[in-house]
């Protein structure tokens, strides 16, 4: 029971912990020895020295000891695809023997076999699924998520998908946002007609799903085996006309300028980025878009050419890391393995990995102001962890250190 302080307020109380705050006013992971966590009504009201706690808020209040643990904002995945019906098991299989993803794909593999599959599944089905998915990921102290649509690529399939992502935050304690990904890939149907499907999305599915309230963004896969740079202007205009932030699919296979589009229409995330080069990072760096590092794709698909990190780095562009949690290039739902990929793979820091998955991923959905780190007025969203030290959580593989996920101050 929680119960009311002598100022009426309802207060929970985290005590005896070591905070990593993520806040960016401090230096590293912002780190705070012996600190403490005030929650209330769901918001952080402390997160601080443990000193500093005004002693009137503990009386009352329910407390618990962290016994010297660390704390960390809930993680946050920023880029998933957890919505989807079948496998692409065999795919894997056919790349092992040699096949290419591209290869793949134009022999009607990749994506549209996943479209097959999404659009013969019940809504229950692809519900079943996600959540098993989702649930992997909250078990290791995810508390925010984005599910991506795109396995659809008609009206009725794309609804249903983003209903079921709707959905997912009414069976789980998290924060979900979805993202309407329609320009994903060409389906079947429209094979010979490329700008019609392109207007369908951008004229009809945009303005029918944004008006159901099924959409928080709006993502396009612009590479040469998916869609153009101005194919996906056009999409991304229809989303502004709705009022939609947009994302995209930036650069995974080839430089196809996609950061740079991504920064033209003041995107909240470009992801992948492996062949960007320096004028897209510095383009990104200066409209405020947020780089998203996918290190799950780039090793399923043994990629050799790596994000360039240190253009990121030098132009103080904001490094996020997500699962890319999807059937065919990222089958990966461990956010801890991919941090630790990210710093293998890409060379990123143990402070960068971190932020990536907590204070830039809030970034990378537009969610800086709610989430990401542990800073009074955000949501008490919290990751408690059986720790000597952060670096553990971006060293070890296979191995899940949380010890209490805590959502909303719950």
């Amino acid at each position: 029971m929680v119960h009311a302080n002598d100022t009426g307020r309802t207060e929970t109380i985290w005590l005896n912990a070591r905070l990593a705050t993520l806040a960016p006013g401090r230096l590293g992971l912002g780190v705070i020895e012996a600190g403490a966590i005030v929650a209330r009504e769901g918001r952080i009201a402390f997160a601080g020295p443990q000193d500093e706690l005004p002693s009137a808020w503990r009386n009352g209040a329910r407390a618990f000891d962290c016994e010297g643990r660390w704390i960390t904002p809930a993680l946050i995945d920023c880029h998933t695809h957890l919505v989807y019906g079948g496998d692409r098991a065999h795919e894997f299989e056919l790349r092992l023997a040699g096949a290419t993803y591209e290869e793949i794909a134009r022999e009607g593999g990749g994506i549209l076999s996943t479209v097959r599959a999404t659009r013969a599944a019940s809504e229950d089905t692809l519900m079943r699924s996600a959540l098993r998915r989702l649930d992997a990921l909250i078990a290791e102290g995810v508390g925010t998520i984005e599910v991506k649509s795109g396995y659809g690529l008609d009206l009725a399939a794309e609804r249903k998908s983003l209903r079921v992502a709707r959905r997912l935050a009414d069976e789980r304690p998290v924060t979900v946002r979805a993202t309407f990904l329609g320009a994903h890939a060409l389906p079947p149907e429209f094979a010979n007609d490329r700008a019609a499907y392109v207007a369908k999305v951008a004229d009809e599915m945009i303005p029918t799903l944004a008006g159901e309230g099924l959409i928080d963004a709006v993502d396009g896969f612009c590479e040469r085996i998916a869609f153009t740079r101005d194919e996906i202007a056009r999409v991304f205009a229809a989303a502004r006309r709705a009022g939609l932030p947009v994302k995209l699919h930036a650069d995974q296979l080839s430089n196809s300028s996609g950061a740079s589009l991504a920064a033209k229409f003041g995107a909240l995330s470009a992801d992948h980025l492996e062949y960007t080069d320096e004028e897209g990072v510095a383009a990104m760096a200066r409209a405020g878009v947020t780089a998203v590092l996918l290190p799950g794709a780039y090793y399923v698909l043994r990629e050799r050419q790596a994000p360039p990190v240190d253009l990121m780095r030098k132009h103080r562009l904001p490094m996020a890391v997500a699962t890319d949690s999807n059937p065919g290039t990222s089958p990966l739902t461990s956010l801890l393995l991919a941090l630790n990929m990210a710093a293998t793979l890409f060379g990123l820091t143990v402070d960068e990995c971190l932020a990536g998955a907590t204070r830039n991923a809030a970034r990378a959905l537009g969610l800086a102001g709610e989430t990401g780190t542990l800073e009074a007025g955000k949501w008490a969203d919290l990751a408690i962890w059986d720790i000597e030290r952060p670096a553990e959580l971006v060293y070890r593989l296979g191995f899940n250190p949380l010890h209490a996920r805590v959502w909303r101050g719950e």
